[in-house]
């Protein structure tokens, strides 16, 4: 009896251990499905470089917008996983500049942007999907709008013209529930 009761035990952690190393071999293949760099990342990487930046911005729709220029360095970091963006430039005659992450979400399949800058205290954080086109990405999230007092929503579109050229769009939308755009950046190597 004493025999037939270990041998049931010995069965019983032996299954028991054999569900917990299955269990760990798919915990392992869904971590290793998350953490390796895709499609996603290899089209991020496309973005890799010194860019020169063109941009005019909207502070009201019924004037003139303003101009500058500045320069864009790209870099995939963590291993290709994520593209940020170092920005050097000019905004109404101060010097401007900013630190931006992109990354593509393998396990909630989105793309994710974050944006800081000189001009403020705050992070900008978007998420979105890649347009149908396959050369574009539109993300929406919020940033504070320090005039106002309050986040207000944000929409933002990548748009990978060619190789040498990308246009980055941004939108906002105000008290007025009215969107408008606000930037265009045009960007070149």
């Amino acid at each position: 009896m004493k025999n037939s009761t270990k041998l049931l035990c010995l069965i019983a952690l032996l299954f028991a251990g054999s569900h917990v190393m299955a269990q760990t071999d798919d915990q392992m293949k869904a971590w290793m499905a998350y953490s390796t760099p895709g499609e996603a990342q290899k089209m991020m990487s496309k973005s890799e470089g010194d860019w020169k930046a063109e941009t005019t911005w909207w502070m009201d729709p019924s004037k003139e917008p303003q101009k500058s220029s500045g320069t864009a360095h790209n870099e995939m970091v963590m291993g290709g996983r994520y593209l940020t963006t170092r920005f050097k430039g000019d905004m109404m005659g101060m010097p401007f500049e900013g630190l931006g992450t992109i990354a593509y979400d393998n396990g909630k399949k989105i793309y994710i942007s974050t944006w800081i800058d000189n001009m403020g205290t705050g992070l900008g954080y978007m998420e979105g999907k890649m347009g149908a086109d396959r050369k574009s990405i539109e993300l929406r999230g919020k940033m504070y709008e320090p005039t106002i007092g309050k986040d207000v929503m944000m929409r933002e579109v990548h748009t990978f013209v060619d190789e040498n050229h990308q246009k980055i769009e941004m939108y906002t939308t105000g008290n007025d529930k009215k969107e408008m755009k606000t930037m265009e950046i045009n960007l070149s190597r």
